[in-house]
């Protein structure tokens, strides 16, 4: 079963095809990238989205999601201390630098992976997680699948080149997404500077995203290099958007995948042009507030006349600039609806389209609050009408 997030991306590639003829992507110079728009859950423009790719470092994104459940889960603490395994000392590549003798805390493990994208503090937090690295990429490849990441398949915890580790930039861009959604507090880890743990070396100490030096609306999340994968970044900025709301509803956060760069600053190049082309190109539009019915059809056999659909973080959707007064709105839903329908169940999709006819989204609308089974005598009036009509 898809979820809300990787059913939208699912939704807005067709959509995406539509947008960039009307709306034409800057030239970026990889093998693959994708623009999401988080807040409108609309794939703006997007490049060989599906084309299978190393992940390199990007891996950790899925390392990170797990860890960050654990913590949630009470299966860890920050301030849990992590033994350094044989395995972990001896990582290559991009490094943390801790060694056995050492009884590091989870959260300092957590910056390691993060800022300093060490592959030691990596298989140490997969470890601490799942027993065994080999545990825990189990657990990773099962945790794909229920994010609806149907194109990754993951080899080990840090992303070190290995035959059949390979994911795509939709699937990041999900992942991405869910690791947003589902951890607000946890993601403020990917906009550190610079971090080093106490004793180690002080080089490899800075943040490999250079975005975060460049531009402050920028707050993750993760680069990827090997010489297999080439220069990737997943980024993402949030910025203030005038007539979209007031506080964090008038903001407006796009994430870009590119993949494949040749170099770290043209990673960074690349994705910058591409979030400020989805920030001009594109304006948003907000159709229903946060909590507020978009429609309120009749339901049949039920404790309540009617059902209330939208979505529980509202309905916003983003249109290329200058024509937000052509668009028009359609419900495709079930008819009739028959109870009982249970709050955040999938009960049709908002198709907007422009004045030509041309879709420029497709929204999957939930039940915002259940509508119970009516009595017998009720479900009993309800069928007899129902075969009337």
């Amino acid at each position: 079963m898809l979820t809300q997030w990787s059913l939208a991306l699912a939704l807005s590639a067709a959509c995406a095809g539509v947008l960039a003829q009307s709306v034409q992507p800057p030239e970026v110079a990889g093998r693959a990238f994708l623009l999401y728009d988080v807040t409108a859950s609309q794939v703006l423009a997007a490049k060989d989205p599906d084309m299978p790719v190393e992940p390199a470092s990007l891996t950790k994104l899925m390392t990170a999601y797990l860890v960050f459940d654990a913590l949630r889960a009470k299966k860890l603490s920050l301030t849990q201390t992590l033994s350094v395994s044989e395995r972990a000392w001896k990582m290559p590549g991009s490094r943390m630098f801790i060694d056995p003798k050492m009884q590091v805390p989870v959260e300092d493990l957590i910056k390691g992976m993060i800022v300093q994208s060490g592959n030691d503090a990596t298989v140490a937090l997969a470890e601490g997680v799942g027993g065994t690295v080999e545990r825990f990429v189990e657990m990773m490849n099962a945790q794909a699948q229920a994010l609806g990441m149907k194109n990754s398949t993951f080899k080990n915890p840090e992303g070190l080149t290995a035959t059949g580790h390979v994911t795509t930039a939709r699937d990041l861009a999900t992942l991405a997404t869910r690791l947003m959604k589902d951890f607000p507090s946890d993601v403020a880890y990917y906009a550190i500077h610079k971090y080093r743990y106490p004793g180690t070396p002080a080089s490899n100490d800075t943040n490999r995203n250079l975005l975060l030096f460049r531009d402050p609306t920028v707050d993750g999340l993760k680069t990827g290099h090997t010489n297999a994968a080439g220069y990737c970044l997943v980024a993402t900025a949030r910025r203030d958007v005038a007539g979209l709301g007031e506080g964090k509803a008038g903001q407006r956060r796009l994430l870009s995948v590119v993949l494949g760069a040749a170099s770290e600053s043209a990673r960074a190049v690349e994705s910058q042009k591409l979030l400020n082309w989805g920030y001009t190109a594109f304006e948003p539009v907000r159709l229903v507030k946060a909590g507020e019915a978009l429609v309120e059809p009749v339901v049949w056999k039920g404790k309540a006349p009617v059902v209330k659909l939208g979505l529980p973080d509202g309905v916003v959707v983003s249109v290329p600039a200058g024509t937000a007064k052509q668009l028009k709105t359609d419900v495709v839903r079930p008819d009739p609806l028959v109870a009982p329908l249970q709050a955040g169940q999938q009960v049709g999709t908002l198709r907007v389209t422009q004045a030509d006819g041309s879709v420029v989204a497709e929204v999957p609308l939930q039940v915002l609050q259940t509508v119970e089974e009516a009595g017998i005598l009720g479900r009993a009036w309800d069928a007899i009408r129902l075969w009337i009509k």
